[in-house]
């Protein structure tokens, strides 16, 4: 390599910055990378790059020059690429990292793996995924923002942040909620265009909204988007699948009653001592993830018993939550600066 020191090393990430969770990894990622001491380049790839990634003459070109990365001339120590391979890049530095989210690592990027030096695992869902492959496969876990306002008042309410995302459960909670008027509100952040595309997004929308349904379809702030996640006691996290899970992390950090899905990696997050889990059942593939669905009367039973909890109850799972939450973010910085030493062995 260019460096012999994880201080020195020239690191670029690339991918995909879509102003929700990736964003986030760009950030979170770029900052632990800076606290190891490594020289950071963003590099946010446009539509441009996305149609270069998947264009067969730039494949055939980066197979053409070799998989392997580029030599110690090369202007980069490190591509770390977040969710996809991009072959265009692959020769631009000496080492190609991969950071993969599992759900939307396609068949583009498996015919790729061999690329990477590494793969920097999110989960241990993703560790044993990929180490199945072949990979050299390292676990740094993530980390995600701190949203926690203790000023704000709590209240019995829940939430659920479906942003963009077609993977959240959103449609069937949607549904189950209907059924039960006598439930307290739930709030359901969506994306706008994912209301207005059902089959793209999940769709909330449909028949006329009860009275303890609010779809918040509007931009919001950061500051009123926290806002809601500190005034919400209980936090409906039914992803059927994650990379991380930042709303998972960020509904834990505020030490919320966090219920979610009893699946992989969901359940790395959330045990019961620190939220709630729900029974689930296995859908289709989708890349090289399997979804889980909620069970649908695991989550009816699931809301009975949070509703029927003391306050001090909840708060007890709320502290456990947030402990957990500041844990695994004090040791991230660790976490990538021992796998950056990894790296060079």
């Amino acid at each position: 390599m260019a460096s012999d020191m994880a201080g020195r090393m020239k690191v670029r990430l690339i991918g995909k910055a879509n102003g929700v969770g990736l964003s986030r990894d760009f950030e979170l990622l770029a900052e632990a990378l800076r606290g190891s001491g490594c020289e950071v380049t963003l590099y946010g790839c446009e539509r441009r790059d996305r149609k270069r990634r998947r264009s067969f003459f730039t494949r055939l070109a980066a197979r053409a020059r070799g998989l392997r990365g580029g030599d110690l001339s090369a202007p980069y120590d490190v591509n770390l690429m977040l969710e996809h391979v991009w072959p265009q890049f692959l020769h631009q530095a000496t080492r190609n990292v991969l950071v993969p989210n599992p759900e939307w690592f396609d068949r583009r990027d498996v015919a790729f793996l061999g690329a990477a030096q590494r793969v920097w695992a999110k989960t241990a869902l993703a560790e044993r995924l990929f180490t199945a492959r072949g990979c050299r496969t390292v676990r740094i876990g993530f980390d995600s923002s701190d949203r926690l306002d203790a000023a704000v008042t709590r209240e019995n309410k829940f939430l659920h942040l479906a942003g963009r995302s077609p993977l959240k459960g959103t449609a069937r909670l949607h549904a189950l909620w209907q059924r039960h008027p006598e439930w307290p509100l739930l709030t359901i952040v969506q994306d706008a265009e994912a209301v207005a595309h059902p089959t793209r997004g999940g769709d909330a929308s449909g028949a006329a909204t009860p009275a303890n349904i609010h779809i918040e379809s509007r931009f919001l702030s950061d500051e009123a988007l926290r806002a809601l996640q500190n005034s919400h006691r209980f936090h409906l996290c039914t992803s059927e699948a994650e990379g991380w899970g930042h709303y998972i992390a960020e509904a834990m950090s505020v030490g919320a009653v966090t219920l979610a899905c009893d699946a992989p990696p969901m359940n790395e997050l959330i045990d019961p001592r620190r939220g709630v889990l729900l029974a689930v059942h296995s859908g289709e593939r989708h890349n090289l993830a399997t979804l889980s669905l909620f069970d649908e009367a695991a989550l009816e039973a699931a809301v009975t018993r949070v509703l029927a909890m003391s306050s001090a109850a909840c708060e007890t799972i709320g502290e456990a939550a947030r402990a957990w939450f500041l844990s695994n973010k004090q040791g991230f910085i660790g976490r990538v600066q021992r796998a950056l030493e990894e790296l060079q062995t």
